[in-house]
C-alpha cells in the first residue's frame, strides 16, 4: 500500500526540465525586443496598437502557462482562473462597440456634427 502512495505522490509532483524555462525566458526577451522595435521604427495608428497588444498578450500567455504552471494544471483549475478575465475582456469589448455606436448616433439624433472642432464662444474669440 505504501508503495502505491509513494508512486501517487511521485506522479502528482512533477519536475519540469529547466530547459523549457530558459527557452521561454529567451522567447519573452525576443517578444519584448519586438515590442520596443514597434516604438523604435515609429509605427503609428492601428498597426502600432495591434502589434503592442499582440506582443503583450503573447508574453502574458507564456508567463501564465509556463511560469505560473498553468500548462500542467487540471483543466478545471485553469478554467476557474482564466475564464473570468476573458469574460471581462469580452464585456469591455462589447461596451466599447456600444459606446462608439452611441457617440456616432449623436449626429443623427441631436444634429451635432461630432467631426467639427470645438470653437470658443464669440465673446472670447479674437
Amino acid at each position: 500500500m505504501e508503495q502505491t502512495q509513494a508512486q501517487t505522490a511521485e506522479v502528482e509532483h512533477q519536475e519540469h526540465p529547466l530547459g523549457i524555462y530558459f527557452r521561454i525566458w529567451i522567447l519573452l526577451f525576443v517578444l519584448s525586443s519586438m515590442s520596443y522595435a514597434v516604438d523604435y521604427f515609429q509605427f503609428q495608428g492601428y498597426l502600432r496598437w495591434t502589434l503592442i497588444i499582440t506582443f503583450m498578450l503573447l508574453k502574458a500567455g507564456f508567463i501564465i502557462a509556463i511560469f505560473m504552471h498553468m500548462w500542467w494544471e487540471r483543466m478545471a483549475l485553469a478554467a476557474a482562473i482564466l475564464l473570468p478575465p476573458l469574460v471581462l475582456l469580452v464585456l469591455i469589448g462589447l461596451m466599447s462597440v456600444e459606446a462608439d455606436f452611441t457617440y456616432s448616433m449623436r449626429d443623427v439624433w441631436m444634429g451635432q456634427d461630432t467631426t467639427l472642432e470645438a470653437k470658443p464662444p464669440a465673446h472670447m474669440a479674437h
